[in-house]
C-alpha cells in the first residue's frame, strides 16, 4: 500500500438556488429538494439520506466550503474536482467556484470537469423535457470558454500534472471535432503561459483510445445499465415485479464491484472510479438506479482494486477518482450522514493513505 495514491473526489455545486432552477422547478430548488423529499419504493430501501455533520448546507456560505474542504483532505483526499457548466457562453451552478476563485479560500486544491450534457427533467420524471441544450456553436464560444477556465487554471490550488492544469471532459465522444479542439486549447494555454494542459476524459463503458480525441487519459466509470434488474435473491422484490409492481433496477453490490473498478489496464492510460454507493430515486423515482447490499467491506474491496490499477503508473498520475463527494440525490456521496457517519472517509484513508500524518 502506498500513500502515494492521489485521490480526487467529483465535487457537485448544486447546493444553491439559482434563477434557471427556480423558473424550471420552483423557488428555493437545490440539490437538497429531492434528497428530502425521498420515500422508499419498496420494503428495506434505505431512504431518505439525511446529511449529519455538515446538515442541508448552502454552498453560498463560506464556512461550508472549508468545512468541506478540511473534512476531505483530514481523510486523505487530496482536492476536489467540481463540476463545471459551459452552455455556449452561459454558466450555470458557477457562484461557488467563482467565490472559491475571489477569496482564495479554501486554501485547497482543486480541478474542473466539464459537465458536457444537456439539463433534461429527467429528475422529476420528464426525461424529454430539455431545459438547456449543450451546443457547440464555433471556434470562437471554444476560445472564450477556454479563457473563462484560465481564471480557474492560472490558480495557485490548481491542480496539476507535471506542471499542467489538470481538465476533464465528462463527454469528449459528444464533441464534434474534439482533437481539433484540444489541440487548440493546448495552444492557447502554451500562449496564456501555462506548461500546457494534461486532458482526461470520462468512459461511460466504451472502450476508445483517448489519443484519437487529443486526449491524455480516461477515467473509467462504469455504472451498470438501468435495465430494470433485479437479482434473484431479493426473491420478494422480484416477485413484486413480476405482479406489475414498478420498481428501480436494482443491483447487489457483491455482484458488481469486478465491473465498476476493472484491474486490467487497457493499452493507454486508464483511471479507476471508484462509486462508495448509488440510489438516484430521490431524482428517477422507479426509473432510477440502486446498489442494494452496500458494505463498508465490499467498498474496502474496490479501493484495493484501484490500487491495483494504478500500481505501475508514475507517482504523478496514480489517481483514483472517487464519484462523489456529494451527489445527495444520487445516493452517491461521501460526506456523513445519520446512518453511516465518517465510516466510509475513514475507510478511504485507511487503504488508500495508510501512513498519512492528516
Amino acid at each position: 500500500m502506498t500513500n502515494k495514491t492521489r485521490t480526487i473526489a467529483f465535487y457537485l455545486p448544486q447546493f444553491h438556488p439559482i434563477p434557471e432552477n427556480d423558473l424550471w422547478w420552483g423557488k428555493g430548488f437545490t440539490e437538497w429538494t429531492n434528497t428530502a423529499k425521498a420515500k422508499p419504493l419498496y420494503l428495506g430501501h434505505s431512504q431518505p439520506n439525511i446529511p449529519s455533520d455538515l446538515g442541508f448546507y448552502d454552498l453560498r456560505v463560506a464556512d461550508i466550503r472549508i468545512a468541506q474542504a478540511e473534512m476531505a483532505r483530514s481523510f486523505g483526499i487530496e482536492g476536489f474536482c467540481y463540476y463545471h457548466y459551459w452552455f455556449a457562453g452561459k454558466r450555470l451552478l458557477e457562484r461557488p467556484l467563482n467565490e472559491v476563485l475571489s477569496s482564495g479560500e479554501p486554501d485547497y486544491p482543486f480541478c474542473l470537469c466539464w459537465a458536457n450534457q444537456t439539463w433534461t427533467g429527467i429528475w422529476h420524471g420528464e426525461p424529454n423535457r430539455v431545459l438547456i441544450e449543450q451546443t457547440y456553436p464555433s471556434l470562437d464560444d471554444h476560445k472564450n470558454h477556454f479563457y473563462e477556465l484560465l481564471k480557474a487554471f492560472s490558480d495557485s490550488r490548481y491542480i496539476t500534472v507535471d506542471n499542467k492544469p489538470l481538465f476533464i471532459i465528462y463527454c469528449p465522444t459528444d464533441l464534434p471535432d474534439c482533437l481539433g479542439v484540444t489541440d487548440y486549447w493546448r495552444e492557447l494555454a502554451l500562449k496564456s503561459g501555462l506548461n500546457g494542459l494534461f486532458l482526461v476524459g470520462v468512459s461511460h463503458f466504451q472502450k476508445w483510445d483517448p489519443h484519437q480525441y487529443g486526449l491524455d487519459a480516461v477515467i473509467d466509470q462504469r455504472l451498470p445499465f438501468k435495465d430494470k434488474n433485479i437479482p434473484n435473491n431479493y426473491w420478494s422484490l422480484k416477485a413484486q415485479s413480476m405482479l406489475g409492481k414498478k420498481l428501480p433496477t436494482i443491483y447487489d453490490y457483491k455482484d458488481i464491484i469486478n465491473q465498476l473498478v476493472r484491474i486490467e489496464m487497457p493499452g493507454f492510460e486508464s483511471y479507476p472510479c471508484v462509486i462508495p454507493r448509488w440510489d438516484n430515486t430521490p431524482r428517477s423515482g422507479s426509473n432510477g438506479l440502486v446498489f442494494e447490499g452496500v458494505t463498508l467491506e465490499l467498498f474496502q474491496k474496490q479501493l484495493e482494486r484501484a490500487l491495483t490499477r494504478i500500481e505501475n503508473l508514475p507517482e504523478s498520475r496514480k489517481f483514483v477518482f472517487l464519484k462523489a463527494w456529494n451527489e445527495w440525490a444520487e445516493g452517491n456521496y461521501l460526506e456523513p450522514d445519520l446512518k453511516t457517519g465518517t465510516l466510509f472517509l475513514k475507510k478511504i484513508k485507511e487503504i488508500l493513505h495508510p501512513f498519512s500524518e492528516n
